[in-house]
């Protein structure tokens, strides 16, 4: 399986990140929750380009893949996992549940720590919300953020299998959650009893401070009820809630120079 997989794990995680692009973007656009304030093909071409940069640099930089570490770990037996004789069942739900409170733990310092959200903040000045702001990342916190999963599968010692499943189903939801999809009320209530929703993250794009420091969750929505990160609801209702940040709230934030160079600029107006 594991010779299998690594062949194959490109294959698999571009189809289904495309196919999910895909299915989000036809959704929002049948089903839109908010009306958009900047121009939609100048906000993609920045989101996707700045996808690609990473990715181009990410292949560039790291040979080994995150599941080639995980197996390697296991192989040399390190990590808390693998001191344990756990069931492959076992291994590899806790693997997928212990990577999504890595990434709650992640994204809740890189808001607290102004060195983080300087990068970070790329991702939040996007004045609309949809499914292409869930990788519209920085490449520098991409990079960062490989550091960061490398280092927590050498101590967690996760199964490979359950790297390559977290990996699908975190691309998956990101593109998910930042979808600007209007659901009925009753799915989104049943939805987010265990996994983010459109409406759960949206609060956390809003403006209001408050807000932006809740709802962390990307995948698991129990992480933010847990450690009382959670608001239900914006103070203004989704239709009238601002996007963004305070500071950027002008046309700026939709080009793609503005975004490399925001996190080496100055803390003033946009």
């Amino acid at each position: 399986m594991s010779n299998l997989l690594g062949q194959y794990e490109s294959v698999i995680r571009i189809s289904v990140f495309a196919g999910v692009l895909i299915l989000m973007i036809s959704a929002e656009t049948l089903f839109p929750k908010k009306q958009r304030v900047q121009k939609r093909m100048q906000r993609w071409s920045t989101n996707l380009s700045l996808t690609l940069i990473s990715t181009l640099l990410v292949s560039r930089l790291f040979p080994i893949a995150a599941i080639g570490l995980a197996q390697y770990a296991q192989d040399q037996h390190w990590g808390v996992l693998n001191i344990f004789d756990l069931p492959i069942w076992a291994h590899i739900l806790i693997s997928i549940i212990a990577l999504d409170f890595a990434i709650y733990v992640q994204h809740v310092a890189s808001h607290k720590f102004p060195i983080f959200w300087r990068l970070h903040k790329v991702h939040h000045a996007d004045r609309d919300i949809d499914a292409t702001t869930g990788i519209r990342f920085h490449p520098v916190e991409i990079i960062l953020s490989l550091f960061y999963k490398f280092a927590v599968i050498c101590v967690l010692g996760p199964h490979m299998f359950g790297v390559f499943m977290f990996e699908i189903l975190l691309n998956a939801s990101a593109l998910f959650n930042h979808a600007n999809l209007s659901l009925p009320k009753s799915v989104d209530k049943i939805l987010r009893v265990l996994i983010v929703t459109p409406d759960m993250h949206r609060v956390h794009h809003s403006v209001i401070p408050k807000e932006t420091n809740s709802n962390y969750g990307f995948n698991l929505s129990i992480w933010d009820k847990i450690f009382r990160t959670y608001i239900e609801q914006p103070s203004q209702n989704h239709d009238k809630m601002i996007i963004g940040l305070t500071q950027y709230q002008s046309p700026k934030p939709s080009f793609i120079l503005w975004c490399l160079a925001l996190p080496f600029k100055k803390n003033k107006q946009g």
